[in-house]
């Protein structure tokens, strides 16, 4: 059983809960994992950018924070933030909606829960076809154009 809550602190990003749920039940499903608790956040640069200084020493905003709370072979407990803005500024330049840049955000945080990494090359590759499959398996496409 996958318990996902979702929590919206920017009123002006739509959300799409019920894609999001799907995505994270699919990341979950394909990682083995039978139970989880997942939470996810949708908050301003602001709050994103106080808790990437207080957990990482990192001031500024960032995209996306994941921090796993409890996990085993089959059970993980987790949260994800992600920011709104962040989302909203990329969405204009790689040409899709803020909701769809949000959603691999909120993507990329629980696949970071379930172990992927993106420290090096190879790994941020296998992080990529990732995100690429459960985009497909969603229906929809992640837009080519480069990112930072």
């Amino acid at each position: 059983m996958y318990r996902i809550a979702i929590s919206n602190h920017v009123k002006s990003c739509k959300v799409d809960r019920s894609l999001i749920r799907r995505a994270i039940r699919l990341i979950l499903k394909r990682a083995g994992i039978e139970t989880a608790e997942i939470s996810v956040a949708i908050v301003t640069d602001a709050m994103i950018a106080g808790l990437h200084e207080h957990y990482l020493g990192n001031r500024d905003p960032t995209d996306v924070l994941s921090f796993a709370l409890e996990e085993d072979d089959r059970h993980l407990e987790g949260e994800v933030v992600v920011s709104a803005e962040t989302a909203m500024k990329w969405a204009d330049r790689i040409g899709w909606s803020p909701e769809n840049e949000l959603l691999l955000y909120v993507v990329h945080g629980t696949l970071h829960l379930v172990g992927y990494d993106d420290q090096t090359r190879s790994a941020r590759r296998k992080m990529r076809q990732a995100e690429k499959i459960i985009f497909q398996e969603l229906g929809m496409a992640i837009p080519s154009r480069k990112r930072q």
